[in-house]
């Protein structure tokens, strides 16, 4: 299922919303494709979309939900990608992941 949050979020002079699925990433880009967001929206697990595309997202079908219940979701379902945890761009096309911290027995 397909998920927005009422746009509340400033930034550049507008306000924005966050489109989530709870089911797959394929799901939510092929929802965004749908909905006319540039790729470019698109950050780790969710969407930004300017308010003004709001009502077309509820119109396709996203359900409205707080964005605290966003998060929550997003978690449940195994696709919450935090900031920390974000693969970043390595030498030569490859990927690297931060290293977890030393643990301590």
């Amino acid at each position: 299922m397909i998920y927005v949050d009422r746009p509340a979020w400033p930034a550049r002079g507008r306000l924005w919303s966050h489109l989530i699925s709870d089911v797959s990433l394929a799901e939510l880009h092929v929802f965004a494709e749908t909905l006319g967001a540039p790729r470019r929206g698109f950050d780790r697990d969710h969407y930004d979309i300017p308010a003004d595309r709001f009502a077309m997202a509820v119109w396709l079908g996203a359900q409205v939900r707080p964005s605290r219940d966003l998060v929550r979701l997003l978690y449940a379902a195994d696709l919450r990608r935090p900031k920390h945890l974000h693969r970043m761009p390595g030498p030569a096309g490859r990927s690297i992941t931060p290293a977890a911290p030393d643990r301590k027995a």
